[in-house]
């Protein structure tokens, strides 16, 4: 998995650059889909937009499936592997399976 980056106010996303503060929190993430259906950690999600990857040509396309996602803290909280690599992905840009 591409851990995040830790800058010196928060953190950067090794996948797409994006950068957000640390959170103090550490309390249980409610995390939904794009339809607004909570996601919990084992779902399984269907991709709703094509993603870009740094490293990889082609991304990850519409209607890709990724099983058993994880529930993780921060700006990005589903993590879930696709073709072998671990990714973080917005919870807008996928819906529960």
């Amino acid at each position: 998995m591409p851990e995040p980056l830790i800058a010196e106010d928060g953190f950067e996303c090794a996948t797409c650059g994006h950068t957000w503060l640390a959170e103090t929190d550490d309390g249980a993430v409610e995390v939904r889909d794009a339809n607004g259906t909570l996601l919990s950690a084992g779902d399984d999600v269907v991709i709703i937009k094509d993603l870009k990857l740094n490293g990889k040509s082609g991304g990850v396309k519409i209607g890709t499936k990724v099983k058993s996602i994880r529930i993780v803290p921060g700006d990005h909280p589903i993590e879930g592997k696709v073709d072998g690599r671990s990714i973080l992905i917005l919870a807008d840009k996928v819906k529960k399976a």
